[in-house]
C-alpha cells in the first residue's frame, strides 16, 4: 500500500472478492466496503476497480446483473460465482503466506 492509501499491486482483486463473499453489491458500495472495512485506509479509484470487475466477471469469478441501488439509481450488481469462492480462497492462502513472509523479514534485526 501506497502512503496515500493505494493498493498493492495485485490485492484489488482479491479484496473485491472478499467484499463480494458478503453478499451482492454493486461498484460503489464494493468501493466503500473496502474503504470502510481497512479503517479508511485503503481507497479504491472508480479506474480501477470497473476494469477490475470486468476482467472478473470474463474469468467467470463474478457474475452481474442489472438492479436499482439504494439511491434509486440504476447499478449493477455483482455476485461472487462457486469459481470465485474457490480463486478468494487461493487468494487468502497466498496473501496469508505472503504477509507472513514479509513480516518475518521486516521484524528481523
Amino acid at each position: 500500500m501506497g502512503q496515500d492509501g493505494e493498493l498493492v499491486q495485485g490485492t484489488l482483486d482479491m479484496l473485491v472478492l472478499r467484499v463480494l463473499a458478503r453478499g451482492l453489491n454493486h461498484g460503489f458500495g464494493i468501493a466503500q466496503a473496502i474503504h470502510l472495512l481497512s479503517g479508511e485506509v485503503l481507497r479504491v479509484e472508480e479506474g480501477s476497480l470497473y476494469p477490475a470487475l470486468h476482467r472478473q466477471e470474463l474469468q467467470g469469478l463474478v457474475s452481474a446483473e442489472w438492479g436499482v441501488s439504494e439511491n434509486n439509481r440504476r447499478a449493477r450488481f455483482y455476485r461472487l460465482t462457486a469459481k470465485g469462492r474457490r480463486r478468494l480462497e487461493q487468494e487468502r492462502e497466498s496473501w496469508t503466506r505472503l504477509s507472513g513472509a514479509i513480516a518475518r523479514v521486516m521484524e528481523t534485526p
